[in-house]
């Protein structure tokens, strides 16, 4: 494979996926704990989602709607 056609990984989107991937894991623990499906799968699609999307702002703006997603819902 020629270094072209490889990803390259820029250092403030590999930041960005650890700090969501890590809020994602909070809210998985607490959705599994709480027996809450909401935060269960906001907290699995934040740890999963990272893996897809290799565009930071895209990234930012999906993950901070997944984010919100469990507090929106509960106050709807």
């Amino acid at each position: 494979m020629s270094p072209s056609a490889e990803a390259e990984m820029d250092g403030n989107l590999l930041m960005a996926s650890l700090l969501f991937g890590s809020i994602g894991l909070g809210m998985l623990m607490y959705g599994k704990k709480a027996g809450r499906p909401v935060p269960l799968f906001a907290g699995l699609g934040l740890m999963m989602i990272p893996y897809f999307i290799p565009n930071l702002l895209i990234l930012t703006i999906v993950c901070c709607i997944l984010t919100s997603l469990p507090w929106v819902l509960r106050h709807a």
